[in-house]
């Protein structure tokens, strides 16, 4: 498989997209021409919006990016299977599965990444890859059919990951909360991604891209704090 799995598409302070454009360049490469997007998370504006908004950012390192939605229903399948290189957006990560849940799609984009077509997948879209959406930060505002994802990864991915625990906030924080997942979940893996990182899975290699740590769970052990010069291999175990 070919997999980059990003945390966040903004930083704090720049422009869209402007921090991973370069390694999704180096990830798709030269051959690739074009990219096949999947926009389902977007809540609050138009998958059109979303869809002019990834394709200026990708117009600057060389792709035409045309997007899933503008496919009828039955030919959304066979879209997937024609693309170069599939591509999904963050957003709300309940909408995003419900909506491929809805038209069929699991399968078949777990078949061609499988083959080793690409995937690039930004928040939601990075959810996506793993075995279950259950680690998501997103509000349920949808039922989707099932938790199930597309099953890529065999573990869990945090995407925005913070260590923060605000003043005056008595609430749980995002480790309280992983820790409860793993409490029910003890078998699994999640990594917390930080904003600004990625995992790049190649030649059944993973490697963490970023100026950040990633911190890795898993219940009865101590949290890992790993960054790019260490092994993540033992997430395929």
């Amino acid at each position: 498989m070919k997999l980059l799995l990003i945390s966040n598409s903004t930083n704090a302070g720049e422009a869209y997209l402007e921090y991973p454009k370069k390694y999704m360049k180096d990830f798709l490469g030269g051959k690739i021409k074009k990219v096949l997007f999947i926009p389902y998370a977007a809540v609050t504006f138009s998958f059109d919006e979303y869809l002019k908004k990834v394709q200026e950012r990708f117009s600057e390192i060389g792709y035409e990016v045309e997007s899933i939605h503008n496919y009828p229903f039955q030919d959304k399948k066979q879209a997937i299977k024609d693309a170069e290189a599939i591509v999904v957006g963050g957003g709300n990560t309940f909408q995003l599965l419900k909506l491929i849940q809805q038209q069929d799609l699991i399968e078949t984009i777990r078949y061609e990444a499988l083959k080793g077509k690409p995937y690039v997948g930004w928040s939601a879209g990075s959810n996506l890859a793993c075995p279950t959406i259950c680690t998501t930060n997103d509000m349920p505002i949808v039922e989707p059919d099932s938790f199930h994802a597309i099953n890529l990864v065999r573990f869990q991915i945090n995407p925005h990951y913070l260590d923060a625990h605000p003043d005056g906030h008595a609430g749980e924080t995002r480790e309280q909360r992983l820790e409860e997942f793993l409490v029910a979940n003890p078998y699994v893996y999640v990594v917390g991604l930080r904003e600004g990182t990625m995992l790049k899975i190649e030649d059944a290699v993973i490697k963490l891209i970023g100026p950040r740590k990633a911190r890795v769970f898993k219940h009865g052990q101590e949290p890992r704090e790993l960054g790019p010069e260490d092994d993540f291999d033992f997430l395929f175990e």
